[in-house]
């Protein structure tokens, strides 16, 4: 009798290994869209962090100046006491991030952030992002 080896099959045949990269396909076709989302709203959430800060600082100045709004925002950073630096106002997908401040009354919508430093005014004092375009929360930018 001759000594017969029987064939065992190793591997994985074409199929299989097709099948498995139409399953990663499929799964990365559903992720990279959630996770492009997901950095969108992250930086969202920053913005709104930075914004909060910067709202601080000056709820601390009007404190420590008796009733008084800093004349631009750059005064927050004079020696650090309020605030070291202003922040990156970062509105994803409809304008770079920008940490410029616009001394106005309304948005003019180039991104960075809005002051409204007019003396007399109801609204002196105001800090917003400025960008009238809506987060992935259908609310818009100016609203926070």
């Amino acid at each position: 009798m001759k000594n017969v080896k029987s064939r065992t099959s190793r591997g994985f045949t074409l199929i299989e290994l097709m099948i498995v990269v139409a399953i990663i396909g499929i799964l990365a076709a559903i992720a990279i869209p959630k996770f492009a989302e997901l950095i969108r709203k992250s930086s969202e959430g920053a913005s709104k962090g930075n914004l909060g800060a910067l709202r601080s600082a000056l709820s601390i100045y009007y404190g420590d100046m008796e009733g008084q709004y800093p004349t631009d925002m750059p005064s927050l950073t004079v020696g650090g006491k309020y605030i070291s630096a202003v922040p990156v106002a970062k509105a994803p997908n409809y304008h770079t991030d920008s940490s410029t401040v616009y001394n106005q009354t309304a948005s003019n919508n180039t991104g960075g952030w809005s002051y409204n430093n007019e003396v007399n005014n109801a609204n002196q004092g105001t800090l917003w992002v400025n960008c009238t375009h809506t987060d992935t929360k259908g609310s818009v930018w100016t609203t926070y």
